[in-house]
């Protein structure tokens, strides 16, 4: 039996991949084509509505020409997919696909190609913001965001992006599952992923996945293969996940995370002693849980470990590991109070904690 794989959607190039090249001719829109079906003439109108807003982002390190050379040459690391955010030359993209990049650049519908920088990235998302010079950017408007708590199995799926370096290809299929919770990028989970059987290959990370209307349903992040290439089983960050982390980056700079103010122990912890929950090491001074009144792990005169207070829930949320938390604190502000149960000296309580900004010290 093959074994299954979740992978990452970015393209490694190991050899010259020959890039697909718009065509000179102009392509006939659908009033033009009155022999299609309704269906096709929908994706086709979107397809020549927004493929202008969506790149091809490349990652290029430094490496030494040879052992005894100090030379530096640039070599293509990786390419990926990405999409024009706003009027500003924002382009948004999967962390992955610019992750350890020496120098990034995005090439337009056009074959223009610019440098971008990093104005900020959420690792744990695997969500990176670009910026290039607003001038490639001017005219084209933003992809308007469908609200992805209203997305229905069965709609429309329309995927644009560079799968293998082949940039401006479609692919088309529906919404095939809602709420999927999928390891992502450095092990934590994503959670509320849209499944897609649209096809999405290698180099299709971070590329829009539309609907019919041409709205934003959510980035193409990755896929569920045997082989590695497509087997009808692809993934995509939300809209709405996209929106507030995209928004802050460009405000902050950063992603504000509201936290509880305590640093929990490993999770190696929690299997070597069997506890479900996340054990608090240490309460930060003057976070929400010192000033709750929630407990460190310290040790007696005597030597012995008293281990802290072990968050179960938080509201209604039950919480089995440090990873179901941070998922938990997302649909909360800075700001917030929620109600955390905890267990202390073998005793469920409660406690009102307010959330603080995770780096904010």
């Amino acid at each position: 039996m093959r074994k299954q794989v979740l992978s990452l959607c970015a393209w490694g190039l190991v050899t010259t991949v020959a890039r697909a090249q718009t065509p000179s001719q102009p392509v006939a829109g659908p009033e033009d084509a009155t022999y299609l079906l309704p269906s096709e003439r929908n994706t086709i109108e979107v397809f020549e509505r927004l493929s202008g807003r969506v790149v091809n982002v490349s990652n290029l390190r430094y490496a030494r020409v040879g052992f005894f050379s100090f030379d530096v040459t640039e070599v293509p690391a990786g390419t990926g997919s990405g999409f024009i955010w706003d009027s500003d030359g924002t382009v948004v993209t999967n962390f992955h696909v610019i992750q350890d990049a020496d120098r990034i650049t995005v090439s337009f519908k056009n074959g223009k190609s610019l440098p971008a920088k990093v104005v900020g990235f959420d690792q744990r998302k695997d969500i990176a913001v670009l910026r290039v010079k607003p001038e490639a950017a001017r005219n084209m408007g933003k992809i308007p965001l469908a609200d992805s708590s209203r997305i229905f199995v069965g709609q429309k799926a329309i995927a644009i992006g560079s799968p293998f370096g082949l940039d401006q290809t479609l692919t088309e299929g529906v919404v095939s599952a809602l709420g999927r919770s999928i390891p992502g990028f450095g092990g934590n989970t994503i959670r509320d992923m849209i499944q897609t059987d649209a096809s999405i290959n290698p180099g299709n990370s971070g590329g829009p996945l539309l609907d019919s209307r041409g709205y934003l349903l959510g980035m193409n992040t990755m896929i569920f293969s045997e082989s590695g290439g497509a087997q009808g089983i692809g993934f995509a960050l939300p809209a709405n996940t996209i929106n507030r982390i995209v928004t802050q980056i460009i405000k902050n700079g950063r992603v504000i995370q509201p936290s509880l103010g305590f640093e929990p122990f490993d999770s190696s912890i929690n299997r070597q002693l069997n506890i479900e929950g996340v054990i608090i090491r240490v309460v930060a001074d003057g976070g929400g849980s010192a000033r709750a009144g929630l407990r460190g792990t310290h040790r007696t005169r005597n030597g012995d470990i008293i281990l802290g207070d072990i968050i179960i829930g938080i509201e209604d949320r039950k919480i089995r590991s440090f990873d179901d938390l941070l998922n938990t604190l997302d649909a909360y502000q800075v700001g917030d109070t929620v109600k955390v149960t905890f267990i202390r000296e073998g005793k469920k309580r409660t406690l009102p904690v307010q959330l603080a900004d995770m780096n904010v010290r």
